[in-house]
């Protein structure tokens, strides 16, 4: 398969804003002409002081440029290659025979001045400039590429066949001192023609924001329509990531689902994607995020630990979002299996949806590493960060549901997974402890909690508590910090089910390793909770599990609040809570606060708060009619 050669996340220097700048919706089209005109304009020399040409290259056809020389401004760069040249010096651009000097920078004018002695005078300059987007999007306008000026995200987006879909999240930019805060959006259908493009005004604080896919396509006059939804936020501060919950719902109350943020850096690989059960389909749906075609044959998948990967023989048309049957591409691949996507850096974090009779529930699939080599040194660090890296899970109530876990690789260099499995009470006792053995890549080794508890003959007396995988190391093996892991619930009257998957952290400890315990605003380590949840609209009740692990000693109890605001932001009601260590409180909306505060809350949120430690949390909803939907809870 072919290489899209397009710089999008590094774990060193973080998200790369070049291909968001070039691939941006509103300005594809001005791309297409400028790389239309230059075509037209003779022989070219290229200037690219900042590597974006790399980009460029990727995103739109340039082969009918002309190119007669490649300059750069870094001696680091020298002797690297594109379009058919090797970089040269800028200091040699007098000898060229170009006609026209392409500056390939946005801020244009500034790179040509600062070369302007070298510059002939017969030769005619152009520059990025004319892709810029207009100075209203910009959240930091004195650097065009900073990374606040690109918080953008495609999210999958649906309002077809009496399906759904609501985004939901709180202006936390706020928080960050954002004053005026605003969404331009662009809604493409399956084959990345668009529909709408629009505003949406933020309200002033912390308010809620919310898109409902039926009230979108009711303003518009819109057709049914399955595909993606373009978010760009502007007037952005502190956080330069989208992130929201995602509730996918049905016209009957017990069709509901949800998910989360899609995480706006397209990946090499993602895996974690679950092969199908007897009477079930997984469908995987996959969106170009990219103003360019994905080629047929590029991307394609394989079964987790196997060489053979089957291609999509079909092109997918910019921004268009595909649809892809799991079962008819993999017959022979039934659960536990776990399915592993080439994804050539074409697609956001791509969703899978279970479809099981009239219902279907909505999950993710996670970012395989590609860069990530075993750690030999985290055997023989506990003194320093005890339990080391933690991977926390909800074990809901045994009276309601069914809980099973499916260890699941995550980084192309993960040849085996040696871990454990602990459960422990909402108190904080541990209940039981199964090593799992050194599970090899090629395995798919799900647990069923109700079997291992009655295998060692205890159950929580709360009736709820938690699991936690780690790594194990008394049998050998290696292991580097990217321990992943699907849950599955069920519930035992057989109605909706959730899928949620996510990794590990080192929680709660005073020392810092590789950038543990995480901080989601400033540097390590992070010690501190902010979760937004968001609430269920009625019949449903909202729920949400509370997670208080710990890598090592620390406070005894959490001194948490749950702060309820109204639509507007406006703070309605608090209540605190004390949570064990190493134990975990589960609870529905109504526990804590009354009739009359949830009526002046209305259509708001919940804000759990804690600085005294890093919490993890899960929101879902329920009903009586059969209804669940769960998943894991974001942070700023």
């Amino acid at each position: 398969m072919a290489g899209f050669d397009i710089k999008t996340f590094d774990n060193a220097t973080g998200g790369s804003t070049v291909f968001k700048a070039l691939g941006h919706p509103l300005i594809a089209d001005a791309a297409r002409a400028l790389v239309a005109e230059l075509a037209d304009s003779g022989p070219l020399a290229l200037y690219d002081p900042q590597g974006v040409l790399q980009d460029l290259a990727a995103l739109y056809d340039l082969s009918g440029w002309s190119v007669a020389d490649l300059f750069v401004q870094r001696v680091e760069d020298l002797g690297r290659s594109a379009l058919g040249r090797m970089a040269r010096p800028i200091s040699e651009l007098p000898d060229s025979i170009a006609r026209t000097l392409l500056v390939l920078s946005f801020d244009g004018a500034r790179a040509a001045a600062q070369i302007a002695p070298v510059i002939p005078s017969s030769m005619r300059i152009e520059t990025l400039d004319r892709l810029r987007l207009p100075e209203a999007f910009l959240s930091v306008r004195q650097r065009y590429l900073d990374r606040l000026n690109f918080a953008t995200d495609f999210v999958f987006f649906r309002d077809e066949g009496g399906w759904h879909t609501r985004l939901v999240t709180a202006n936390y930019w706020h928080n960050h001192g954002a004053a005026e805060t605003k969404l331009w959006l662009r809604l493409f259908d399956r084959a990345g023609q668009v529909l709408a493009s629009w505003e949406e005004k933020v309200g002033a604080g912390p308010a809620l924001i919310s898109l409902d896919s039926a009230e979108i396509r009711a303003r518009h006059g819109l057709p049914e329509f399955t595909g993606s939804l373009f978010v760009h936020a502007i007037g952005t501060a502190g956080h330069d990531v989208l992130k929201y919950a995602l509730d996918i719902y049905g016209e009957a109350p017990d069709l509901i689902s949800c998910t989360h943020d899609s995480n706006s850096w397209p990946a090499d690989r993602y895996a974690g994607v679950p092969a199908p059960r007897g009477g079930e389909s997984v469908v995987l749906w996959l969106q170009n995020c990219h103003p360019v075609a994905v080629p047929a044959g590029t991307v394609g998948l394989n079964i987790m630990g196997h060489n053979e990967v089957r291609t999509l023989e079909a092109p997918i048309a910019p921004f268009a979002t595909q649809a892809l049957d799991l079962g008819s591409l993999f017959p022979e691949a039934h659960w536990p299996a776990q399915l592993e996507l080439r994804a050539d850096r074409r697609f956001v974090r791509p969703r899978y949806e279970v479809l099981s009779d009239r219902r279907r529930r909505i999950a993710h699939a996670n970012v395989e590493r590609t860069d990530l080599k075993p750690d030999a040194k985290l055997a023989d660090l506990q003194p320093l960060i005890g339990k080391g890296y933690l991977l926390p899970a909800s074990l809901l109530p045994l009276d309601g549901w069914k809980t099973i876990i499916l260890p699941t690789p995550m980084a192309t260099d993960q040849t085996e997974l040696p871990i454990a499995l602990s459960i422990y009470d909402s108190s904080g006792a541990e209940l039981a402890r199964r090593p799992l053995g050194r599970i090899a890549r090629s395995e798919s080794c799900p647990i069923d909690l109700d079997a291992l508890l009655g295998e060692a003959g205890v159950a929580p007396p709360s009736g709820y508590g938690h699991v936690e995988l780690a790594y194990d190391f008394s049998s050998g093996g290696l292991g580097d910090g990217w321990l992943h892991g699907l849950f599955r619930y069920e519930r035992r009257d057989g109605a909706q089910g959730a899928d949620t998957s996510f990794g590990s952290h080192i929680y709660n400890l005073p020392v810092v390793y590789r950038n543990e315990p995480q901080s989601y605003t400033g540097a390590p380590p992070g010690l501190t909770t902010r979760l937004f949840l968001r609430l269920a609209d009625a019949p449903d009740e909202t729920l949400c599990h509370l997670i208080y692990p710990a890598s090592g000693r620390w406070r005894a109890e959490s001194d948490t609040s749950f702060v309820l605001h109204d639509a507007g932001g406006g703070e309605v009601a608090r209540r605190q809570v004390k949570i064990p260590m190493s134990g975990s409180l589960f609870w529905r909306y109504s526990d804590y606060f009354d009739a009359k505060e949830r009526a002046r809350a209305g259509k708001g949120y919940v804000v759990v708060r804690d600085t005294s430690c890093r919490l993890f949390g899960f929101h879902g909803a329920w009903n009586e009619q059969g209804g669940f939907s769960f998943d894991h809870m974001f942070g700023f």
